[in-house]
């Protein structure tokens, strides 16, 4: 089983929690439903079936993440990754990454859809951004391409601060529906 994409995504989130409250070795806990799961690997999966799935994937990020524990209740799987986990995401994240950036943008007081569509164009000269009426998002931008950042970012004016969220394209395919 390919488990590089799961592996990313706990990455990447972890960077994001790392860039958002700062490095602290220590452990982290991370939740999937079932549905997300089964997009990191083409499957209709049941809980059982992605068990089974996930058994491979603590042998296989050992070297990098440590001795990662996985549970389930029902659709809900728990990730638990060890102090060495967040200490190799620390270790590879560059100064100046992306995520890290759009954070701290967000977080100014003022910051407009303008200022985060020019940290994207930073970034890449393929970004699709998207005005959109869903009742849950203004703005909707992502990097197009082969760029090593595919998730969806989704946007929300509040008054005099942007708020987002990062989904992978398939959960917010799902999430639209």
């Amino acid at each position: 089983m390919d488990f590089s994409r799961l592996e990313k995504n706990i990455s990447d989130v972890i960077k994001e929690q790392q860039a958002k409250l700062g490095y602290m070795r220590e452990k982290v806990r991370l939740y999937y439903p079932l549905n997300s799961l089964n997009h990191f690997f083409g499957t209709e999966a049941d809980e059982n079936e992605m068990n089974r799935i996930l058994e491979g994937f603590p042998v296989a990020v050992r070297d990098r993440l440590g001795e990662v524990k996985i549970s389930n209740m029902g659709d809900r799987f728990c990730f638990l990754i060890p102090e060495q986990g967040a200490e190799y995401v620390r270790s590879v994240t560059g100064e100046h990454e992306f995520i890290s950036e759009l954070i701290e943008l967000v977080r100014r007081h003022g910051c407009t859809i303008d200022q985060i569509r020019e940290l994207f164009s930073r970034y890449s000269d393929k970004v699709y951004f998207e005005k959109v009426h869903n009742g849950e998002f203004d703005y909707l931008l992502r990097f197009e391409g082969d760029a090593a950042d595919q998730y969806i970012y989704c946007f929300k004016e509040e008054g005099c601060h942007i708020t987002y969220h990062r989904f992978l394209p398939e959960d917010y395919k799902e999430l639209m529906a």
